[in-house]
């Protein structure tokens, strides 16, 4: 069966619309992720959905592959879309299931940059339509507990952009395009406006933490956090797991809700 909607004939696709499915929207970005793993994490995004929808029936639009990504603009090979862009894009996306009367929608965003328009263009089509689109951010979804076990006493430092959870999902799912022995940890000892920077967004005065419009040149040069070179794939079979079968869960419960429920 298929599930991907790209790879299916229009009647396919008309056949399993009557049913009507709960249909994954992934997005992904393309960013540097360190030195050791692809730059296009959207392609995680369109293989974690499609075992979703294996796993439940679900369908999977074709993802997204550009995000917001302004902290990235330094980095050759990135590509970013405008907040009014990426605004734009998202919604026509949704205006063309929701125009066909499939409104069991799910937003599978993998990646953390799209999080706050991604609730702007989602309020904005409640007020509008009246349906209530819910979505998830999928790598903060990997809890504690699933860090721990994945690393043991290494979890603090294992986890970054650059690092984990990513890192070790590539070497799960796509090892063949990874680079792991240039993985190195980077000393993060860069400053803005006199001030120490603080990850991506902010930067450190003492106890304060001061938000600023941080680039990534402006903090490391490849590696934001966490030592990359801890990434392996039974780690990342831990958290692909955990991913999929959390969003099973989102679903099977969509799915369970009347045709005429809001939203």
């Amino acid at each position: 069966m298929k599930h991907l909607i790209e790879e299916m004939t229009h009647p396919e696709f008309q056949e399993r619309a009557a049913q009507d499915p709960v249909i994954l929207i992934p997005l992904g970005s393309q960013e540097t992720q360190g030195p050791s793993n692809p730059m296009g994490d959207f392609m995680l995004a369109r293989l974690l959905a499609r075992r979703v929808a294996e796993e439940t029936g679900a369908l999977v639009a074709p993802v997204l592959p550009f995000g917001f990504a302004d902290c990235f603009q330094t980095v050759p090979g990135s590509v970013q879309l405008a907040p009014d862009t990426f605004r734009a894009v998202l919604r026509d996306m949704l205006l063309s299931f929701l125009n066909h009367g499939l409104r069991r929608l799910l937003v599978f965003n993998g990646h953390t940059g799209n999080t706050a328009l991604i609730d702007l263009v989602l309020r904005d089509l409640r007020n509008e339509r009246g349906v209530i689109i819910p979505w998830l951010n999928i790598w903060p979804l990997v809890p504690q507990s699933v860090r721990q076990a994945a690393h043991g006493a290494d979890a603090p430092r294992a986890f970054g952009h650059g690092s984990d959870p990513i890192g070790s999902v590539y070497e799960h799912l796509l090892p063949s395009l990874t680079r792991r022995e240039l993985a190195r940890p980077e000393p993060l000892r860069r400053s803005l406006m006199g001030l120490p920077t603080a990850g991506l967004t902010g930067l450190r005065l003492d106890e304060i933490t001061l938000n600023a419009p941080v680039r990534i040149a402006d903090h490391c040069d490849l590696v934001v956090g966490g030592d990359p070179s801890l990434a392996n794939a039974e780690a990342g079979r831990m958290f692909a797991d955990y991913i999929v079968s959390a969003t099973a869960r989102v679903v099977r419960h969509l799915q369970s809700l009347p045709a005429d429920c809001e939203g």
